[in-house]
């Protein structure tokens, strides 16, 4: 049933929708019941090509074609039917069961296999495959090429404004000189650690019953390797195979993958809360933008909300992220099913995530560095040079130059006059000298826009 979007509880589905509609098919119940259906098609397609299951002859090509239908067919129409069932027998995956059996009657060749459908599994044989398999489809189909959009425009302004001198603040006080191209490098070169991480992860899957030990399959056929019969199908799913598990598969792949989730959203924070910051120093233009109101009262203001509403959905999809990484891999005994409704929630996190990204690529399409005010800033502040005078003085041996050099800023205001006298009364090579007064806060910026430009 379609939902107004002005009626939906989450704002995911309501407000947001257009935004995180990409997500849909994947992580909504419709999602869950496909991803079933295909691990239970799968599996029965695996058990045909066993030559040591002589039950179950190999599948022709109608009827493998057949099979393959029913997943790359499956409609809101069959999830639908699949729902019906499950009120009829109130057991989600068992109505995938016998949602395919009725897809297989009339044909002579499947409907007499049809209970070699779920053979050997419990519920969990099929859900952690399903799981890993959607979170493996939104990391290729929706996270990576998002974070990859957002990498791109994050270099482009690296490149950009590599040469772009301005004022450090350590503490919240005045330091050395860095660039705003460096500056977002910072966050470019944090980020692709983690989106590598993110990229070669892999997700683990488990097919051995209703304990882990294979005890349904050894009764049943003894003198088959379930083991080997097992890893063979999960890996052919790219999907790590895990030999040692309870009922369940124990989640850990899970949790590495919300806990990477985690800290890239926390490296956007960080740059959020900078950018916010700069933007109130005026070091950021914001562009205006036509009909939009920025105040409701205030009519000159142009307020950092793309920013604001990117740290705020981090934070939800990061509480989300913690909550699942710590609570997945926990479970009483050989299984309990507290972990169920957290793990329909994956999809809710990554909504908030994907829609974070999308307001800071927003807002930093509408940024520009406002050069005159950053160079003036930096004009105020020739005390950050200290560090420069002191080094070279501990390079000609000076004696106590770190001292001298607090002695004479520390608590005071400098400038371009006071700290030029210091200089001519230093005991320096009249080269070293002259490039010491030459030398203005905007010039000593070390390696910065080399940095800048090569990330």
């Amino acid at each position: 049933m379609e939902i107004s979007a002005l009626m939906a509880i989450s704002p995911l589905d309501g407000r947001y929708q257009e935004k995180t509609k990409a997500l849909r098919p994947i992580f909504s119940e419709f999602g869950l019941i496909k991803f079933r259906t295909i691990i239970e098609i799968q599996w029965l397609k695996a058990l045909a090509d066993y030559a040591q299951l002589p039950e179950i002859a190999k599948l022709s090509t109608h009827a493998r074609n057949k099979l393959d239908d029913i997943c790359d067919h499956f409609s809101e129409k069959d999830a639908q039917r699949v729902k019906q069932i499950e009120s009829t027998i109130n057991h989600d995956v068992k109505a995938v069961e016998y949602f395919i059996k009725e897809h297989l009657e009339g044909n002579k060749e499947l409907s007499s296999i049809s209970e070699f459908i779920h053979f050997g599994c419990t519920s969990e044989d099929v859900n952690n495959m399903a799981y890993s398999l959607m979170l493996q489809t939104a990391r290729t189909q929706c996270i990576l090429p998002a974070l990859d959009e957002l990498m791109q425009q994050l270099r482009d302004i690296a490149h950009r404004h590599a040469a772009i001198a301005m004022l450090s603040r350590t503490h919240g006080q005045s330091a050395t000189p860095t660039t705003v191209g460096k500056e977002i490098a910072n966050i470019i070169a944090r980020l692709q650690r983690q989106i590598t991480q993110l990229s070669e992860l892999k997700l683990s899957g488990k097919l051995n019953g209703a304990t882990g030990n294979y005890n349904a399959f050894d009764i049943a056929y003894p003198d088959i390797d379930w083991q080997a019969v097992s890893r063979q199908f999960i890996e052919n799913l790219n999907l790590a195979w895990n030999p040692y598990t309870t009922q369940i598969e124990p989640h850990d792949t899970l949790a590495e993958f919300f806990n990477i989730m985690q800290r890239i959203n926390t490296i956007l924070i960080d740059l959020d809360r900078d950018v916010w910051s700069y933007i109130s120093l005026n070091y950021f233009k914001q562009k205006a933008i036509a009909n939009e109101v920025g105040s409701s009262t205030m009519p000159h203001k142009i307020n950092p909300i793309d920013f604001e509403n990117s740290e705020g959905n981090l934070g939800i999809a990061n509480a989300l992220f913690e909550h699942m990484a710590g609570k997945l891999p926990i479970s009483r005994w050989q299984r309990d099913l507290s972990d169920s409704t957290v793990l329909r929630n994956m999809g809710v996190a990554i909504g908030h995530s994907l829609l974070a990204w999308q307001s800071t690529m927003k807002g930093l399409k509408k940024l520009e560095p406002n050069e005159a005010v950053i160079q003036a800033d930096l004009d105020q502040h020739w005390e950050v040079l200290a560090e420069a005078i002191q080094t070279v003085m501990r390079r000609y041996k000076i004696e106590q130059p770190y001292e001298k050099l607090k002695n004479f800023t520390r608590g005071k205001t400098i400038d371009k006059t006071l700290l030029q006298n210091f200089i001519n009364e230093l005991k320096l090579p009249a080269e070293v000298k002259n490039k010491l007064l030459k030398l203005q806060p905007g010039d000593y910026t070390g390696y910065a826009e080399k940095l800048a430009k090569n990330i």
